[in-house]
């Protein structure tokens, strides 16, 4: 008898337990729930972003579905339905003075790469024109410099314009550091795009840099908008930073008023010092990309190098969770999606290339 009495009492305690459990979390998910709805419906009657411990809160948030479900109402009401495609091409690989911890083309590590001078302009067009026919809206041109020689410099400006001549393809650059006057001439050239990623949030740089620092960063991103260049400004992710500081990193670009966010996922470089990096889970990542939207409703947000990798099946509701922006066909070092695989996707889920 006495057996039986405390055994019931136990399981009438774990009971009690469970359900107080239970009801918790489902008065934390109603609370989260209208929390979410309440900020959504600011920004959706034309708030211009959340706040920082408002960000907070949702990072704290399980409901991921409604957090995407409103991250997706944001975007289609301040970007439509189309998704920017962009392809790029690696112009000029490896030798880089910088010491990007991430970066598999610096000069510090053994990565193992194919290094290259910058290539010859027929096959740049040639990739160009390869770009446009398969869907693509813009062509990049990525060079490893941390600023380039005046020699390459001319030479990158000659195959601008022969791209914008006989292609007819928005042409974008990202050449590493930039002064006024390039930046000048690189808009006179027709060049619609500059991209200087920050990389990550200023209290986690030093941990991933050395040669230069968070300012220096900001400083040409500053450049290339005074010079009436657009921006495309992002970062990466899943390179050890907390996640405070993946939000942390979201205002720091904001505050540059981009015109293009790309957001990567690290694919961790044999020979790099964060190669044994573990990799996000999918989840993490939606939930990231979700918040970002909450904090750049209008500008594009591009979900770049590493989604085929991390992502894998959840691709597709990357961009019904605040992305509208891809990048197809491969990136610097790595390899990706063919353009008509992505196309077709972007396809079936209702939205528009």
């Amino acid at each position: 008898m006495f057996l039986n009495s405390t055994f019931e009492r136990y399981l009438e305690h774990w009971i009690r337990l469970k359900v107080n459990l239970a009801v918790r979390n489902i008065r934390q998910s109603m609370s989260d729930s209208a929390f979410i709805r309440d900020v959504a419906e600011r920004i959706l009657n034309g708030e211009e972003s959340i706040t920082f411990d408002e960000s907070r809160r949702l990072l704290s948030t399980n409901d991921i579905i409604t957090l995407s479900s409103y991250a997706n109402s944001i975007t289609r009401k301040y970007n439509g339905d189309k998704v920017d495609v962009e392809s790029l091409i690696n112009a000029k690989s490896g030798n880089c003075p910088e010491d990007c911890s991430f970066c598999a083309q610096s000069s510090f590590y053994d990565s193992g790469i194919t290094k290259y001078p910058l290539l010859p302009k027929e096959r740049i067009l040639e990739r160009a024109k390869i770009a446009k026919e398969s869907g693509s809206s813009s062509f990049c041109l990525v060079c490893a410099y941390r600023s380039p020689p005046e020699k390459d410099f001319n030479q990158i400006c000659e195959i601008i314009q022969s791209i914008k001549s006989s292609v007819g393809i928005e042409v974008n650059v990202s050449l590493g550091f930039m002064t006024p006057q390039r930046a000048r001439k690189l808009k006179a050239l027709g060049v619609k795009r500059y991209n200087h990623n920050l990389e990550t949030s200023e209290s986690y740089f030093s941990q991933i840099c050395r040669t230069h620092d968070f300012y220096d960063r900001l400083n040409t991103a500053r450049i290339v908008k005074a010079e009436g260049l657009e921006l495309c400004c992002g970062g990466i992710i899943g390179m050890g930073e907390t996640p405070i500081q993946r939000i942390e990193l979201a205002f720091s670009i904001a505050s540059l008023k981009p015109d293009e966010v790309p957001m990567n996922i690290l694919i961790p470089k044999g020979g790099t010092p964060i190669q044994n990096s573990p990799c996000l889970d999918p989840m993490e990542i939606i939930k990231t990309i979700a918040i970002w939207r909450f904090i750049i409703p209008k500008t594009i947000l591009k979900i770049a190098g590493g989604r085929e990798v991390h992502l894998r099946d959840t691709e597709e509701l990357a961009l019904k969770a605040g992305a509208n922006g891809i990048i197809t066909g491969g990136y610097l070092t790595t390899t990706g999606n063919h353009s008509d695989k992505d196309i077709s996707m972007i396809r079936k889920i209702g939205l528009e290339v």
